[in-house]
């Protein structure tokens, strides 16, 4: 085990900050569970159909909330991993141990997933009565703990790399719900103005495969296709693509894409990318011998110059 998530979990299992957290996301789900059950037997007085068929709404439902939370949650979690040592002034220390600084960057994420994680473990007593009473298959449950580790590991890989290049913590939150602006909306901004360029000249510009496969790391894009998937069997993104002709006149990896569950793989894979990117270019930053290096090298060359400019006088 990573010695950081072995230290961090240790000290962080004997406060009570984390029991009281994870009342907090208890309560939050409970207030949900029964504001969705009085919904639902309000709305069973006027129809035909039984009650227990409608539990399992259930399940997209609360699975939403708890990856809103953990959306908010986990990246003000690990902003403060980096930014949090350089203010405690450990980070020096931390920095003369033995571990490589992509170990200390991955110890500092897989500790905001592992607790991410209790969370989503301690909300399955919630999550399993859609399965049980609504009779939905269990394995939509283990294909829910599979998005939510994916979120957990992408927003994580986003507060660190947004800690790693500033010194308050303050400063890093700020930053990593900055970057979650951009990726949320600025994924949608060239399909949306690729559509309105479109429907202004009436006629395809040839960009607007590659402004649909943007999408492809917009997370609202890749819930929505899931839930839609495992709720009706119907795609979302399928029927995107065709109302905005691309389903016949698309090729090549769009064509692919677009058909049965190949969005949400080709997804998946990508957020794993970009997950991995931010990590590598925070254990860049943090590195502290490229550093010193390059500054060793440069005040060596400075007295080497000065003393060939003397002789050649």
């Amino acid at each position: 085990m990573n010695p950081i998530v072995k230290k961090d979990v240790r000290v962080q299992s004997r406060s009570m900050k984390i029991c009281w957290g994870v009342f907090a996301y208890e309560f939050i789900l409970a207030f949900v569970f029964f504001l969705v059950m009085i919904i639902i037997q309000q709305n069973s007085r006027y129809a035909t159909d039984n009650i227990y068929s409608r539990m399992v709404w259930l399940y997209p439902i609360l699975a939403i909330t708890q990856l809103v939370i953990l959306g908010i949650v986990v990246p003000v979690r690990s902003a403060s991993a980096i930014s949090g040592e350089k203010e405690r002034q450990t980070f020096d220390i931390m920095m003369t141990t033995g571990m490589t600084p992509f170990s200390i960057i991955m110890g500092k994420v897989m500790t905001a997933v592992v607790q991410s994680m209790l969370y989503v473990v301690a909300s399955l007593p919630v999550m399993a009565l859609p399965f049980i009473i609504g009779g939905m298959p269990w394995s939509s449950l283990f294909w829910f703990l599979g998005i939510a580790l994916l979120m957990s590991f992408f927003a994580a890989s986003i507060g660190i790399l947004c800690s790693s290049f500033c010194r308050k913590s303050i400063g890093a939150v700020i930053m990593s719900y900055g970057f979650y602006g951009v990726i949320f909306i600025g994924t949608f901004l060239p399909f949306t103005v690729g559509q309105i360029a479109v429907s202004s000249r009436g006629q395809n510009n040839g960009l607007r495969e590659a402004e649909f496969l943007i999408l492809l790391l917009n997370p609202i894009v890749y819930l929505t296709e899931f839930f839609s998937l495992i709720m009706s069997g119907d795609s979302v993104v399928r029927e995107s693509a065709n109302a905005a002709i691309l389903g016949a006149n698309s090729k090549g990896i769009l064509k692919y894409a677009v058909s049965e569950y190949h969005w949400l793989i080709l997804s998946t894979l990508l957020f794993l990318a970009v997950s991995f990117l931010f990590l590598w270019l925070a254990a860049r930053k943090i590195n502290p011998i490229k550093k010193h290096g390059k500054r060793t090298f440069a005040r060596k060359k400075e007295p080497v110059g000065a003393v060939g400019q003397e002789g050649a006088e």
